[in-house]
């Protein structure tokens, strides 16, 4: 599999990662994942992206490890743990961090990420932000100093506070989510931007929107659910009958337009099976998508270059809806719902 550089560390990362939410319980539990990240270790994929607050995906995939000594590029993340999570007390989240440590089976985490640091109101990272400060960074330069990280990130989900944290300079990677893919790009002139101005490494979750991008609705569509704008709803008719002219599956689209914008470094993928792995590598060996089908889904992400503001940041298809905010989407992450 194709390896490309992840910004200023000293890293090679596969394109394609594992996203740890369903390297967990709440997919296939430790027998699958074992199985997951050893055919991905064959197929080239030497990346698995974790974090507390999925589950139990860290011990899940600690276990799945044992044994295997594939040099595998680990990151995990500060946020959510231990409860009730206060992100200025230092003490407790070195002692997350011992925790992922002991989970993963590792001497030393590759990457480690803060988590959401960016939707509003959830939690209060930064005592400061200009310059920017906080216990977690100063816990973060601590780790690198012990030998028990090597690399600091974000992971967020929205694209103005994001820059600006990118921008601060503090930082090696970023993962950014719902924010770029086939149709929405939010980040493309914002995070992703500024990210390769600071050499960042660049991780693209949800490259297939948790599975508004991938299960069809058309149905649904047409009748207009209350979540859904108008101009939303046009939107995805139109994209619905390019996926019919292209002769591809959906998620084929979507990986394929992902891995070719070349300043992505890795897109992480969530498998719940061996198979989804194997059908998403084949997908990306293809390559990027043609020039005519690419200009197409520009045209398409033209049609509403910003997110309504009361849409549910994953968008409800098929699923009861609860009303607009981040709530739903924690609900969804508790019972397991969520597809990348």
């Amino acid at each position: 599999m194709e390896t490309r550089r992840l910004g200023r560390t000293d890293l090679q990362t596969s394109v394609l990662s594992i996203g740890g939410l369903y390297t967990s319980s709440l997919a296939g539990g430790e027998s699958e994942t074992r199985r997951i990240l050893q055919r991905a270790v064959e197929l080239g994929v030497n990346a698995i992206d974790t974090a507390p607050a999925y589950a139990d995906s860290e011990a899940t995939v600690g276990q799945a490890l044992q044994g295997n000594d594939a040099p595998l590029i680990i990151t995990t993340k500060l946020g959510g743990r231990p409860q009730p999570f206060n992100p200025r007390d230092i003490n407790a989240l070195r002692q997350s961090v011992d925790e992922s440590l002991r989970l993963l089976g590792r001497d030393c985490i590759d990457i480690l990420m803060v988590h959401e640091p960016d939707r509003p109101q959830q939690y209060p990272w930064w005592t400061s932000y200009d310059p920017l400060g906080g216990p977690a960074l100063e816990l973060m330069e601590e780790l690198k100093t012990a030998g028990k990280i090597r690399y600091q990130g974000l992971a967020g989900t929205t694209v103005t506070e994001m820059t600006s944290l990118v921008e601060s300079d503090c930082f090696d990677v970023v993962l950014t989510a719902f924010n770029y893919n086939a149709l929405f790009r939010e980040a493309k002139d914002t995070v992703i931007a500024a990210a390769k101005e600071k050499d960042l490494g660049i991780v693209l979750g949800s490259a297939l929107g948790q599975g508004f991008l991938t299960r069809r609705a058309d149905e649904e569509v047409k009748a207009k659910p209350v979540w859904l704008s108008e101009a939303r709803r046009e939107q995805f008719l139109a994209y619905y009958n390019l996926l019919d002219e292209a002769g591809m599956t959906a998620a084929e689209l979507c990986l394929r337009f992902a891995v070719g914008n070349p300043d992505i470094s890795t897109i992480p993928i969530g498998c719940k099976t061996m198979e989804h792995l194997e059908a998403s590598v084949a997908a990306v060996e293809k390559g990027p998508l043609p020039v005519d089908i690419v200009n197409r889904l520009d045209e398409l992400a033209a049609m509403l270059p910003h997110r309504p503001y009361e849409e549910p940041m994953i968008l409800p298809f098929g699923k009861s809806y609860r009303g607009p905010g981040i709530a739903n989407m924690g609900a969804a992450v508790q019972v397991g719902k969520l597809e990348l």
